[in-house]
């Protein structure tokens, strides 16, 4: 009996590995590099991912997040927070804790528009006031496992105690994935 159950524990394990994408991300815009990874980020149910991003002028930041996942008519709806480390150019370094989620949408087989946004409140943060997160863009699956983004991304950590704020991201961007 023990073993039976083990054995269908474990086959379950299984199944659920390997249906979650593991996917790995690097993007480009005028004064910012990102570099990501995620597993079951694009499909229904729960989502890791984790990314660092560094400004040329205003700072860097790193996340892990986890979110949960469920198809809403021909869209992805996904809901999650983030556990943030923030490193202001001018300012303390610091965390948040933010919440927020996104839609994709796959429009046929080598085109999905995208968009996501996070928000931690002063209550929620540590050495800034507040940090605000929203990206949307185009994906283009030139061939499995090889995909092409075009977006806008905006991330801005508001100053503290008189301090400016910090905004490393506000623009175009361009990158290049790979799914396993």
């Amino acid at each position: 009996m023990n073993k039976t159950l083990v054995a269908c524990a474990a086959g379950l394990l299984f199944v659920a590995g390997s249906a979650n994408a593991i996917s790995v991300s690097g993007e480009a815009g005028e004064h910012y590099t990102n570099v990501g990874v995620g597993m079951g980020t694009s499909t229904s149910g729960i989502g890791i991912s984790g990314n660092w991003m560094r400004s040329d002028h205003d700072g860097e930041v790193g996340s892990l997040g986890l979110s949960f996942s469920l198809p809403v008519g021909p869209l992805m709806a996904t809901v999650g927070g983030k556990a943030i480390y923030l490193s202001p150019e001018e300012g303390k370094d610091g965390g948040a804790l933010a919440v927020g989620g996104g839609l994709q949408w796959t429009l046929n087989r080598y085109f999905t528009l995208y968009g996501e946004g996070y928000f931690a409140p002063e209550s929620l943060t540590s050495g800034v006031k507040a940090y605000n997160e929203a990206n949307g863009g185009l994906r283009w699956n030139v061939i499995r496992p090889l995909n092409v983004d075009v977006g806008y991304r905006y991330i801005n950590m508001e100053g503290k105690d008189g301090r400016r704020d910090n905004t490393l991201a506000d623009g175009p961007y361009v990158g290049v994935g790979l799914s396993f």
